[in-house]
């Protein structure tokens, strides 16, 4: 992510504030709370600083930003630029916000109108009534956010690119390990292969915050199903398995990748499988196609949304009549958590109006759900300037694994 000394890029996010016809980006977080400003103000790579407390960074369209904390956390932003006054008390706190927006009357927080966009929707009401209050007009940060909180800089791209790698080969030894099981009638579970897959996720030095999920037969029909030692199923003869794996390096600044195959415990899948399986891929395929067509398309061509890949694969899938088995949308941001802070392709839960940024990263993964299988195909691209990329391969059918 592109940062200036300190952490932070003033200048390019006061130019993208005049540009929008914003005076300020306030920053706010209480006890972690919004991760976005914790990463746009570099918090997050701050050592032995304590931040329990209430704090407040005004970056204005121009002029010096000013910041307020509390008393007895004086030093948490002290690495950035501007000055910072303090607070201890309630009234004090009040009093140090109402100086802090002087002269500001639109501003930007990380605030969606009605809740549209949860993942963007990190300051509490209540501090949104208190700047309100002051006078001054609160209004989504969404197309801040992602400039500045989701753009991947050429180090963050090496990290996917690595950690998408070790997925794939994760997926595969996977895939290999149920087909020699199969094949000889060993027993195994959904749990065997989730616990192999999380040892080959420390031996590539992966990191993530859950264990893949590996779903076979019905429980593949469940988007989030996860087995666990206490709750699991056999890995039968004649049923779909699904495996959906995400992670990243094990170091600062690292992006993750997420992937998502299915496979057949036998030699050819019935129709029915096979067909959903072409319906997922074609609409996965109208998705990437869509984002790679605009973005070869250069500035000249109206900016592509997030709602709109959505539409473009969820139209197949309908048109399919499939409508009633698509259970989320297309994709979402990925980042230094799985889910990122950029835009999500989404016109399903939400309706993303966010712009496709070059330099973001996110996937692609149209999926039909039913009662006793579930198909769903995932990929990763990244917008370049003048390009868009998968950055892995595209699975072309149902993998045979007997």
């Amino acid at each position: 992510m592109p940062q200036a000394a300190g952490g932070l890029d003033l200048g390019g996010i006061q130019t993208a504030l005049a540009a929008d016809g914003l005076d300020a980006w306030l920053l706010y977080d209480f006890h972690g709370l919004n991760p976005i400003a914790v990463e746009v103000t570099g918090l997050n790579r701050r050592a032995g600083h304590l931040a329990t407390r209430r704090w407040y960074y005004l970056i204005p369209a121009s002029g010096e930003p000013r910041g307020l904390v509390h008393a007895i956390e004086r030093g948490a932003l002290d690495h950035l630029p501007g000055a910072i006054s303090r607070y201890a008390g309630r009234d004090e706190l009040e009093s140090g916000l109402h100086a802090l927006l002087n002269g500001v009357r639109r501003v930007a927080m990380e605030y969606s109108p009605r809740c549209a966009i949860p993942y963007l929707a990190r300051v509490d009401a209540g501090t949104v009534e208190l700047v309100r209050q002051l006078g001054v007009e609160v209004v989504s940060s969404g197309d801040l956010v992602q400039r500045f909180a989701a753009v991947w800089d050429e180090a963050a791209i090496d990290t996917h690119r690595r950690a998408s790698e070790k997925l794939y080969r994760i997926k595969d030894r996977a895939f290999a390990t149920v087909s020699e099981r199969m094949a000889t009638g060993a027993p195994t579970t959904e749990y065997d292969i989730q616990r192999l897959m999380t040892g080959w996720f420390r031996e590539e030095g992966l990191v993530s915050d859950s264990p893949p999920i590996v779903a076979a037969a019905g429980n593949a029909g469940n988007p989030h199903y996860m087995p666990t030692q206490a709750e699991h199923s056999a890995i039968r003869p004649g049923e779909i398995v699904l495996l959906d794996l995400w992670g990243k390096l094990d170091r600062p600044g690292a992006v993750f990748a997420d992937i998502t195959w299915v496979g057949y415990t036998g030699t050819r899948p019935p129709d029915r499988f096979a067909h959903a399986f072409a319906t997922v891929a074609a609409a996965r395929d109208a998705a990437a196609s869509l984002v790679q067509r605009t973005a070869s398309a250069g500035s000249g061509r109206e900016p592509l949304r997030g709602w709109q890949v959505d539409r473009a694969a969820s139209t197949v899938l309908r048109s399919a009549g499939y409508g009633e088995h698509v259970l989320h949308r297309t994709g979402h941001s990925l980042g230094e958590s799985v889910h990122g802070n950029g835009v999500n392709m989404d016109d399903y839960e939400t309706h993303d109006d966010r712009r496709l940024l070059p330099g973001t990263g996110f996937t692609i993964e149209p999926g039909l759900y039913f009662d006793d299988f579930g198909i769903r195909s995932e990929i990763n691209m990244l917008i370049r300037d003048h390009d868009a990329v998968v950055t892995g391969p595209l699975q072309a059918e149902i993998v045979a694994l007997a």
